[in-house]
């Protein structure tokens, strides 16, 4: 019922505008931003490093295609980290305050 959705940024600045684009669009109850990740991976065949910002998007699943699309459309990389895990349980008042938020 509810998703927790990790994406990775080049910066501050498309975080926030990726960010507020969620939350206007009510895709996201609340969005996270956390500055200085390094990011180690392999990209065209070799290992890349990037010093990135991870955004952690609290949703609900229902909403997770139109939150994947908003982020593709927006995002600067060729292939943007969108991954969702399903918030199994949590904290009553607060999934309740993600259902609120998103109404």
């Amino acid at each position: 019922m509810y998703s927790l959705v990790l994406v990775t940024a080049p910066d501050k600045k498309d975080a926030r505008k990726i960010a507020n684009a969620l939350i206007k669009n009510k895709l996201a109850a609340c969005v996270n931003i956390v500055g200085k990740v390094e990011s180690l991976f392999w990209w065209q065949g070799k290992v890349d490093k990037a010093n990135e910002v991870l955004l952690i998007i609290k949703s609900k699943k229902s909403l997770v295609p139109m939150l994947v699309k908003l982020v593709k459309s927006m995002h600067s990389y060729k292939v943007p980290e969108i991954i969702s895990l399903s918030i199994t349980s949590g904290f009553k008042p607060y999934l309740n305050w993600i259902d609120e938020s998103l109404r």
